[in-house]
């Protein structure tokens, strides 16, 4: 993410004023203006590609064009100005009323999060913040310099030092810093093909087994509020990622035989237009023309209704390109509207035995006592046969999580919702989350890959409502948007974080 900050020499005294310093210093990288603590501004010429920001006007250009021996200014009329005393007070007091710039340096690299110090604070830790550096306000070396503002210590430590200009030539040379398109990359990633008023197949949060017709009503951060189309209120709408395997093309219920519930609007309203199939995810092509899924075969899958259990599970329906749908043993409705789709290649289905193998709790069929469970009874007294070992998917990828680590996470039984959470256990690519402050039986069993999971930070840069823990003890407070780095703060001695 951060690339070397290219320096070269460059001699940054000047003849012009009394006040600077005789100690000669290496040159900075990038023009940088510095008020010192007696009130004087100093500049340095930019060493990159024979660049030179003026002193007096902050115009940056060719540093052969401009002039005076020391190539400090512009023009003819900026030196003048700069020389004269009441010229020199007012560009104090111009500067003095802008948004001062301070230079820090990253201690640790937390997702989106780091843990910066002020250039000055030295050892001393006690003032070290977590940052964003994501958001606008961060920006890399140079910046100041560009578009002349004043890059100054803090306050607190100004006496600390008095030669400002010497120490921080020091410690910008060779320094890294951010790429200078940073903030246009950041930018530019938060950019969506999903639009307002596109038209998409999205599962029927009342009857799990069919999928009606939504309209997108809002994108953040790649999370999609849709409203279904009968609604006329927008009162009847459902969250999901637009990389969510709940969300589809229209025309998919119809082209796989999946149960769809057709609308009672007759026409499109004006701006509404159907979503381009390729801005959804595609799934792996399977064939199914030897050894598959039948209809009655047992497995182990999560329950979409409740996240923390894996259940014994059946085959009801084999579809088209690879997808089932899947009912749980002993809860499910009689008309079948609690039966759920899943594709053959999801990592939330599982062959029997699982569990087993694993030493995760496998969830029963409700009202069966023979207890301890056993698939070998359970099979034969049900006259079915598992579903092949082979047909699952065993792709584990290297994700990098560990238990312990932090993360922002959908709570995916109230999806508009995005929590504090941690993992807590890791089962090749099955990660168990649990939403800090709230009991156990409230954690949910989520794919590694899951577009519902988040690093630290990513609400905060999506303007997300980050919801906090449920009881905040005594190291956090109520708010609207809770921020996560004082959290971090208290737990960066346990190295409890995301990906780090």
């Amino acid at each position: 993410m951060f690339d070397g900050y290219d320096s070269c020499s460059e001699d940054s005294s000047s003849s012009s004023s009394s006040e600077d310093s005789d100690e000669e210093v290496p040159s900075l990288p990038a023009s940088l203006p510095i008020i010192k603590t007696n009130g004087q501004v100093y500049t340095y010429p930019d060493g990159k590609a024979g660049m030179a920001t003026c002193e007096m006007c902050g115009m940056v250009g060719v540093r052969d064009a401009f002039y005076s021996k020391t190539k400090r200014f512009c023009s003819v009329s900026c030196s003048r100005s700069y020389s004269s005393n009441s010229k020199k007070a007012s560009i104090l007091a111009r500067l003095q009323v802008t948004a001062n710039c301070t230079k820090s340096t990253s201690i640790v690299l937390v997702c989106f999060k780091a843990l910066l110090r002020y250039e000055g604070f030295d050892g001393d830790s006690g003032r070290d913040f977590w940052c964003n550096i994501c958001v606008p306000d961060i920006h890399p070396v140079g910046w100041c310099a560009a578009g002349g503002k004043p890059l100054v210590p803090p306050k607190s430590i100004q006496h600390k030092c008095t030669n400002w200009k010497a120490f921080l030539v020091k410690c910008l040379t060779g320094a890294k810093t951010l790429p200078i398109d940073f903030s246009t990359k950041v930018q530019q990633s938060m950019q969506f093909p999903f639009k307002k008023l596109m038209r998409v197949e999205v599962v029927d949060k009342t009857h799990l087994c069919r999928t009606r017709v939504a309209l997108v009503e809002q994108v953040i951060g790649g999370r999609l509020r849709l409203v279904y189309e009968e609604c006329s209120d927008g009162s009847d709408d459902f969250w999901c990622h637009m990389y969510s395997p709940l969300i589809h093309s229209i025309g998919w219920s119809r082209g796989i035989g999946h149960r769809f519930k057709r609308s009672d609007v007759s026409k499109k309203l004006d701006g509404q237009v159907d979503a381009p199939g390729q801005l959804f995810v595609k799934v792996k092509d399977v064939d199914q023309s030897g050894e598959w899924f039948k209809d009655g075969m047992k497995l182990e899958a999560i329950d979409p209704l409740n996240l923390s259990a894996i259940c014994i599970a059946t085959v009801r329906k084999v579809l088209a390109d690879g997808y089932l749908m899947i009912g749980i043993d002993g809860s499910e409705a009689a008309d079948g509207s609690d039966w759920f789709c899943y594709h053959s290649t999801s990592p939330s289905i599982f062959p029997a035995g699982f569990c087993e193998i694993n030493t995760i709790e496998l969830t029963p069929p409700r009202g069966y006592t023979k207890l301890p469970f056993r698939w070998f009874d359970y099979l034969r007294e049900t006259g079915s046969v598992a579903a092949p070992v082979k047909l699952f998917n065993k792709e584990v990828p290297n994700h990098g999580f560990r238990p312990g680590m932090k993360l922002e996470a959908v709570d995916l039984m109230e999806p508009r919702l995005v929590c504090v959470a941690t993992v807590t256990r890791i089962v090749y690519r099955l990660l168990r989350i649990h939403f800090d402050g709230w009991e156990d039986e409230y954690d949910q069993w989520v794919d590694c890959e899951s577009p519902d999971l988040y690093p630290v930070g990513w609400c905060q840069l999506t303007g997300y409502q980050l919801q906090p823990p449920a009881v905040l003890g005594e190291f956090f407070k109520y708010s609207v948007y809770w921020d996560f780095s004082a959290f971090l703060h208290k737990v960066k001695d346990g190295q409890r974080y995301t990906f780090s």
